[in-house]
């Protein structure tokens, strides 16, 4: 597998492009389940498939990359990416999983994302692990389903290469007490202890989708209110979380600062920092996180990179 800091990309995979469309790659037909039973008996389904479908299960949608370097820190022996490619293989053609990529002008994409299927969910069923997949959740469209892979990535990154990495949540949720909302980060979230410290890192992810300007704006008066109200013990947080965002580029994160000023919808309680998708790929996340400042001597905003001795 190519390490990150090997990839010569100039954009996220995970950015949108014009007239994007999910393509499906999965199975058609009707597989029973007395199929699958017997698969499982003669060990042709093992244990290794039952863990990369908790993974998918937890994570919703995955490329086989970041299944890879979830299961290499875990522990848990795959041998490669071709042989964990053929076990995934192996589930999508018994409809345990299931299969799509991404199609443009620009033509087919260069991955394949893996979601559950309903023999799936009976399956971590049947072992006593809780599925809330449901058949509507492979509906989602283009820009939902990158904001989660393009949070799989942040994740990863930092569970890799953050010494104070602790944990991690990929769907948290947070309580918007005026507006009477509860919402989630399309990131997750990442704890980080040093020192007997910890500090949560909440990361939401803006993608150039249709009225994506709106959509930040209603997202962003949600974390007003969250912020707003906070108190210790909200949301399971001790003390306020930082607010990260995601982009899909540099351009990007200027867009998005001036829409957040723009529509008035900052947040005075925290510094709000700023991320794109390539940034990490980078062999430390130290110099990764980037915030606005105002410059006094000429009025004007100017993007400036933060470096955090915690994220080496």
């Amino acid at each position: 597998m190519v390490e990150d800091n090997q990839i010569e990309a100039k954009n996220s995979p995970f950015a949108i492009r014009e007239g994007e469309i999910k393509t499906f790659d999965g199975k058609d037909g009707y597989v029973s389940m007395n199929q699958i039973v017997h698969k499982i008996n003669v060990g042709h389904i093992t244990d290794l498939h039952f863990k990369i479908l908790e993974l998918v299960n937890e994570f919703e949608f995955i490329t086989s990359r970041q299944l890879c370097q979830i299961l290499s820190w875990k522990g848990i022996e795959y041998k490669s990416q071709d042989k964990l490619n053929n076990k995934l293989e192996q589930l999508v053609k018994c409809k345990i999983l299931t299969r799509y990529y991404f199609t443009s002008e620009e033509g087919k994409g260069i991955y394949r994302i893996y979601c559950l299927e309903k023999m799936g969910k009976y399956l971590l069923n049947s072992r006593g692990i809780e599925c809330k997949w449901q058949p509507t959740d492979n509906t989602k469209p283009v820009a939902m389903i990158k904001k989660r892979l393009a949070g799989n990535q942040t994740l990863l990154a930092y569970l890799r290469k953050v010494k104070a990495f602790d944990s991690y949540t990929v769907k948290p949720a947070l309580q918007a007490k005026t507006l009477g909302k509860e919402f989630k980060a399309t990131g997750g979230s990442t704890r980080l202890t040093k020192n007997n410290k910890a500090i949560i890192f909440l990361f939401e992810v803006i993608r150039r989708e249709e009225d994506w300007e709106k959509k930040l704006t209603d997202k962003m008066k949600l974390y007003q209110d969250f912020y707003a109200n906070f108190v210790s013990g909200d949301s399971g947080f001790t003390s306020l979380p930082q607010l990260i965002l995601i982009c899909e580029d540099e351009r990007h994160m200027a867009e998005t600062f001036k829409a957040i000023v723009t529509n008035n919808v900052e947040i005075p309680q925290i510094k709000l920092y700023y991320t794109t998708d390539l940034r990490q790929n980078e062999e430390t996340l130290a110099k990764t996180l980037v915030e606005f400042k105002l410059d006094e001597t000429t009025n004007k905003y100017k993007m400036e990179e933060v470096e955090l001795k915690l994220l080496d």
